[in-house]
């Protein structure tokens, strides 16, 4: 293992593999006892667990990460068309008066209630003041890609796909 030419060296098991070391590399593995002992016969057992455990540590640095998990994002409700329509309705107004008590365009508020335009971060706080209303909502991001299945690897977590 470290290159020295030794004239007496020593069977070890190292992570598994069988190999022949000077006394100074002894400390690196565990004894070889031949094949009258069981350590022989849980060495390849030994060597397929460690094996198994590479390829597992192996599949988590591969695995596609969401970066944006646990992430809380602010969004305009679903359906805001209709809710800015039926609350300016409640109030009692037309399209072009309530156009001009917030001070905006009649069509740009026709295409926001029509949901062909979705509103600004300036429009939606004079749409909710104006309308006591909410017009988003919080959203938090979870989940990742692969969560929930443990599988064993395969050729195919080695291959490129397009």
């Amino acid at each position: 293992m470290c290159g020295k030419e030794v004239p007496l060296t020593k069977l070890i098991f190292i992570e598994g593999t069988k190999l022949s070391v000077c006394q100074s590399c002894l400390r690196f593995g565990d004894e070889y006892r031949g094949s009258s002992s069981k350590t022989s016969v849980s060495a390849p057992i030994a060597n397929a667990q460690v094996i198994e455990q590479r390829l597992q540590k192996r599949k988590m640095r591969m695995q596609t990460k969401d970066v944006y998990r646990g992430v809380e994002s602010v969004e305009l409700v679903a359906n805001y068309g209709n809710v800015i329509r039926n609350a300016r309705i409640l109030k009692g107004m037309d399209l072009d008066q309530f156009a001009m008590s917030i001070l905006e365009k009649k069509g740009t508020l026709a295409k926001i209630e029509s949901e062909d335009l979705a509103p600004d971060d300036k429009i939606i706080k004079k749409l909710e003041k104006a309308l006591d209303i909410k017009l988003t909502e919080a959203v938090t991001v979870s989940g990742r890609i692969g969560e929930g299945r443990v599988t064993k690897m395969s050729l195919a977590d080695f291959i490129k796909k397009g």
